[in-house]
C-alpha cells in the first residue's frame, strides 16, 4: 500500500528538524504525506478514462525568530532533504519580521494522551476492472429509469487512500492514515425541447457505506427528469427553501466569515461579531472534529494544536471563531485548533423534529422556491452580499409545481442567517459540512 512507514517518516521529520538547528534555526516544523488512489470515468456506457495516482509531498518551515521561510519537495532522498531545509532557511534569512509569526505555545500542542484514533483509514483494494464494472451499473441504472435519458455527462468511481506526519521542534509530532471514497453519475434529459443534466454522488470514508450503484444512478436520473419543462418566474420576493446540499454551502458561507484571516484582514462582514445575535435563538452550529469517519474530524490541527467540540453558534449568538495560531495573534486572541480550517462543522435547530423530512420541509414552505443549483460564486463576504444564478421548482400549496430555471436569487448572508425559520431533519454531508434543508423567510428571486 505505502511506500514509506510511520517509522520511516518520524525518521525523515527528526533528520529535517535536526538539519535546521544545525543551520541555527530557532524553531522548525515539518510534514509530510504521501497518498495514492483511482478515478474511472465511464460515459454513454464505455470507459472514458483511467487515472491512477501516487504522490508524495515533504514541507519545511524555518522560523529565524520572527522571519519564516518554507520550501517543499517530493524527493525524500537525503540530498533532496538537506537541500528542502536549506532553501527554507535562506529564505527566512530575506524576510521581513513577522510578529505574529512562530510556532504554537507548547501548552497548546496535543500530547499523546489527546489523541485518538477516530476510524479516519479504510482502504478500497478496487481493481480498474472492478470500478469500470461499478461505475457502468450507475450510469446504465440511470438509463434504464426513463427513455428521455439519452445522455450523460458520465458517471465517476474515486478511491483514495493516504497518510502524514506533522512534527516541530516545539515537541509534537502526529500523523495518521485517511481514506475517502465516491461515486456519482450526472444524466442529462431531453424531452419535446427541453434538455436538463443534474447529478448525485456520495462520498464516504468506507466503501461499504456508500449508497448502491443503482440507487445513485435512479435518484440522479429522477433529479434530471423532474427538471424537464422548467420555466423562469417572475420577479418576487419570496420565501426560499435551500436543499440540503446546498444548505451546506450557506455554512460553508459562515465557516469562511468567522476564519481568521477573513477577519484580521477586515475582509468579513463578522468582523467584532463575537457575543452578537447573529441567527435566530432556535440555531445552532457546532464543529466537531472528534465525529468518527467524518471528513474533517483530527486529534490536532495542521499546527499540531489539539482540537475539541466547539459550539461555534449557541441558541444564534456567535461564540467563537476558527482560528490558528497566527491569525489568533493577529487578532490578539488565542488559537481555536483550526489552523486549515473547519473541522466537521453542523447546523441544527432546537426546534427540528424527526418528522421534517423534505415534505414537512416544502409543506411549511407553502408558497415560494425550492432550491436546488445554484451557478456562479458572487459572494461579497467584506458587505455579505450574495447574488446566485439559480434554479429549483416552485411550490404552492407545501406542493412543487413545476420546474424553474434562469432566475437569480439575491440578499445578504447578515440577513440571511437572520431569518432562517427552521432546518429539517433530511440531513446531509457535503465535504466538512452537515445540514439540512433551511428555510429562509423570504429572499429577492429575479425573473421575468
Amino acid at each position: 500500500m505505502f511506500q514509506y512507514t510511520k517509522d520511516e517518516f518520524e525518521s525523515l521529520a527528526g533528520d529535517a528538524l535536526a538539519m535546521a538547528r544545525g543551520l541555527g534555526a530557532s524553531d522548525c516544523a515539518v510534514d509530510l504525506t504521501e497518498s495514492y488512489g483511482l478515478t474511472v470515468n465511464v460515459r454513454m456506457r464505455k470507459l472514458e478514462t483511467v487515472e491512477q495516482t501516487r504522490d508524495k509531498s515533504l514541507g519545511v518551515t524555518v522560523y529565524l525568530g520572527k522571519r519564516k521561510g518554507h520550501a517543499s519537495t517530493g524527493d525524500f532522498s537525503s540530498q533532496a532533504l538537506e537541500q528542502t531545509v536549506r532553501a527554507a532557511y535562506d529564505i527566512a534569512r530575506y524576510t521581513g519580521d513577522d510578529a505574529a509569526a512562530g510556532l504554537p505555545e507548547a501548552d497548546t500542542l496535543a500530547q499523546a494522551q489527546h489523541i485518538r484514533d477516530l476510524d479516519l483509514y479504510h482502504p478500497w483494494d478496487l481493481s480498474v476492472e472492478e470500478a469500470k464494472a461499478l461505475a457502468l451499473r450507475c450510469e446504465t441504472a440511470a438509463f434504464e429509469v426513463d427513455r428521455a435519458i439519452r445522455n450523460s455527462e458520465g458517471a465517476s468511481v474515486s478511491t483514495s487512500s493516504g497518510h502524514f506526519l506533522a512534527a516541530n521542534s516545539a515537541g509534537f509530532m502526529g500523523g495518521y492514515p485517511f481514506s475517502r471514497h465516491s461515486l456519482g453519475v450526472a444524466p442529462i434529459a431531453k424531452q419535446r425541447g427541453s434538455m436538463q443534466r443534474d447529478a448525485w454522488y456520495v462520498s464516504k470514508r468506507a466503501a461499504g457505506e456508500l449508497a448502491g450503484a443503482e440507487a445513485i444512478g435512479r435518484y440522479a436520473a429522477q433529479r434530471t427528469l423532474a427538471r424537464l419543462g422548467a420555466r423562469p418566474i417572475p420577479t418576487e420576493k419570496v420565501p426560499v427553501l435551500f436543499e440540503a446540499p446546498l444548505a451546506c454551502g450557506l455554512l460553508g458561507n459562515l465557516a469562511h466569515a468567522i476564519s481568521g484571516g477573513t477577519l484580521y484582514r477586515q475582509a468579513s462582514f463578522l468582523v467584532d461579531s463575537l457575543g452578537k445575535q447573529i441567527f435566530p435563538a432556535h440555531v445552532q452550529v457546532d464543529d466537531d472534529p472528534t465525529r468518527m469517519r467524518e471528513f474533517g474530524s483530527s486529534s490536532f490541527d495542521d499546527e499540531g494544536v489539539r482540537t475539541r467540540k466547539r459550539r461555534i453558534v449557541r441558541n444564534g449568538v456567535i461564540e467563537g471563531y476558527l482560528l490558528s495560531t497566527y491569525t489568533a495573534r493577529k487578532l490578539g486572541m488565542q488559537t481555536t485548533g483550526n489552523a486549515g480550517g473547519s473541522h466537521a462543522m453542523r447546523i441544527s435547530s432546537t426546534r427540528t423534529r424527526r418528522a421534517d423530512d423534505l415534505p414537512k420541509m416544502l409543506r411549511r414552505l407553502h408558497r415560494g422556491l425550492f432550491l436546488t443549483d445554484v451557478l456562479g460564486s458572487d459572494v461579497n463576504y467584506v458587505t455579505g452580499d450574495y447574488s446566485r444564478g439559480a434554479s429549483g421548482f416552485w411550490v404552492e400549496g407545501g406542493e412543487i409545481q413545476f420546474p424553474v430555471e434562469e432566475i437569480t436569487i439575491a440578499g445578504n448572508l447578515r440577513e440571511m442567517f437572520s431569518q432562517i425559520v427552521a432546518v429539517g431533519a433530511d440531513e446531509i454531508q457535503r465535504g466538512t459540512k452537515r445540514s439540512g434543508s433551511i428555510l429562509l423567510e423570504s429572499m429577492q428571486v429575479g425573473g421575468l
